[in-house]
């Protein structure tokens, strides 16, 4: 008995030593190190010495759409008078403007207004009514124009109120010409700091002037057009002279080209 206690204490004392020796034991798995993260490159850019240039682009093309603004003028001697003879004026100006291929949904009423004529300036006796309605039409075909405003006037139209020709495109020659204008600004920057013995570095500002983009574009009274075109760094056809510009028919209005300009402001660090 006392022999297989002593065995059984042997059988112990090993089991608990290899215990021991086991988690006194160094983790045998080796554990990746963290990778190394490469410094991020310092930048080159001083913000102490810059130069600040505006460049602007101007990129002129032939419309594809035209805006015609047409107004038929009433007078009768009571309000219900002059609206019957100004309705009756209106429904022949639109069948023409429709036998001139113009969908109904191009044709929509722009203005109306309906006032008291008076027997003169201080009187208050009222003689009679006036209704000032204009009509404006759409084209998806310049080639129309003076067509179209032909036939309004024969079925009754008394104003041409205005006629703007403008492009469906809008968004793709604008960007051409933001891009333009910014070649331009860093061109000009490049001269600049070259001359002054340095050189620009990375781009630290950049306003654009977004009202610079309907260049040209005259409003119902006439506002001049084309101004401020000696003021852009470069322009653009966007095609060649004569190469898919439409024709008119024969009559006073003339197509040319629009301009879409854009300009902005950079300023650069100089190095």
């Amino acid at each position: 008995m006392k022999q297989i206690s002593t065995i059984v204490n042997t059988l112990l004392a090993c089991s608990l030593i290899f215990i021991l020796f086991s988690v006194g034991q160094p983790n045998s798995k080796v554990q990746a190190s963290p990778p190394t993260l490469s410094p991020e490159p310092a930048t080159t850019c001083d913000t102490a010495r810059t130069v600040q240039v505006n460049g602007t682009a101007v990129i002129n093309i032939a419309p594809d759409r035209a805006l015609v603004q047409l107004g038929i003028q009433t007078n009768g001697r009571s309000p219900r008078e002059v609206q019957s003879k100004n309705s009756t004026s209106i429904n022949q100006i639109i069948k023409a403007l429709k036998s001139q291929d113009i969908d109904a949904k191009d044709i929509s009423t722009d203005w109306y207004t309906i006032e008291p004529l008076y027997e003169d300036y201080d009187s208050l006796r009222i003689k009679g009514y006036r209704i000032n309605n204009i009509v404006a039409i759409t084209l998806r075909d310049v080639k129309k124009a003076n067509n179209v405003i032909v036939a309004a006037m024969e079925a009754g139209a008394n104003q041409v109120v205005n006629v703007e020709f403008y492009t469906s495109e809008l968004r793709k020659y604008r960007d051409q010409a933001r891009e333009l204008a910014m070649i331009a600004a860093a061109e000009k920057a490049q001269a600049l700091a070259r001359t002054a013995g340095a050189s620009t570095g990375c781009v630290l500002n950049i306003n654009e002037n977004s009202s610079s983009y309907f260049n040209g574009w005259g409003g119902w009274y006439g506002s001049p057009s084309n101004q401020n075109l000696w003021t852009q760094n470069t322009m653009q056809n966007a095609a060649p002279a004569g190469s898919g510009t439409p024709a008119l028919d024969n009559g006073p209005i003339s197509l040319g080209q629009i301009s879409v300009k854009a300009e902005v402001n950079v300023t650069f660090g100089i190095k």
